[in-house]
């Protein structure tokens, strides 16, 4: 016997409900894909941490703990954490990490530069870090941290192969690393890569309460405050450390002001990926570093 839907449709009547029916569901399916995406609001940060410092999981976790808030743990075995366990985390530290509902991202195994020399070697070191993820419990990287925040375009359509929704950088090119303490820019969702995400402040030992202010008061109009640190101490890398007490202050000051504090997969409670791609990744760098550039004249005048 044949369906109704089968059949031609001669009669008018019918002709209607089918219209009527397609447009729900078609309603549904939409209305489904908006709800996913919720509209972003002035406030939200996302801290992320690099380089499985072991400070990681004695200073950072309980103090994110007790105030709630949400973090990325950019894990690589780089450097000396195979040997050195006073200074780096295991990967039991890690997966408790996991447990305690923190994200762990992908940092490379060798903590090795997406430069164009070694593009090649990409693949291969992000899949290190998924497997020992996968040997501990922890679901696949989502998120992956450049390390040394160095990047060339060709690694997005690797990290993109690689399953990534996002990729975060430091301050650079807009801003030198060496000379600029660590500022940066908000992320502006359409703008900026989902793959290049900027960082509004790469936290220096010299910092005080009011450059992490100038970071996090980006996160207003539709743009988020990505937060770069390192060890809370760092011993083995003091360029980039941040000592116990300025962290807490900076904690306290987010949880005073009423910050939203997320961890960076859960920007895709707030951006859609695939829709939030620029046509060339170099226009909003462009225009930053003219404004930058424009803003030095002024102020040499």
């Amino acid at each position: 016997m044949k369906t109704l839907f089968n059949e031609p449709l001669k009669n008018s009547r019918f002709k209607f409900l089918r219209g009527i029916l397609l447009c729900a569901v078609l309603f549904c399916i939409t209305s489904e894909r908006l709800v996913a995406v919720e509209p972003i609001p002035d406030k939200l940060v996302v801290l992320t941490f690099d380089d499985s410092v072991k400070s990681h999981y004695t200073v950072v976790r309980p103090l994110l703990m007790e105030h709630g808030f949400g973090a990325t743990f950019y894990i690589t075995e780089g450097f000396d954490f195979t040997e050195n366990k006073k200074s780096y985390l295991t990967w039991e530290e890690i997966a408790q990490l996991h447990k305690d509902g923190f994200e762990i991202g992908n940092h490379t195994r060798d903590h090795m530069g997406c430069t164009k020399e070694n593009l090649e070697k990409i693949e291969d070191q992000v899949e290190a870090i998924n497997a020992r993820c996968a040997e501990y419990g922890i679901p696949k990287p989502t998120t992956f941290g450049y390390p040394g925040n160095a990047f060339d375009e060709g690694a997005l359509p690797i990290l993109a192969k690689a399953g990534f929704q996002f990729a975060r950088r430091g301050g650079s090119p807009e801003y030198s690393y060496s000379k600029d303490r660590g500022k940066g820019f908000a992320y502006e969702p359409g703008n900026d890569h989902p793959l290049l995400v900027p960082s509004a402040g790469d936290a220096r030992p010299d910092w005080t309460l009011d450059d992490f202010k100038r970071a996090v008061h980006q996160a207003k109009e539709g743009n988020i405050a990505i937060l770069q640190f390192h060890g809370v101490p760092d011993i083995e890398h003091p360029w980039v450390h941040t000592s116990v007490e300025r962290f807490e202050e900076f904690m306290q000051y987010l949880k005073e002001n009423e910050y939203t504090v997320i961890a960076m997969r859960d920007l895709a409670k707030y951006v859609d990926p695939a829709e939030q791609k620029p046509d060339d990744i170099w226009t909003v760098i462009s225009k930053r570093k003219a404004k930058l550039a424009e803003e030095k004249s002024a102020a040499d005048e």
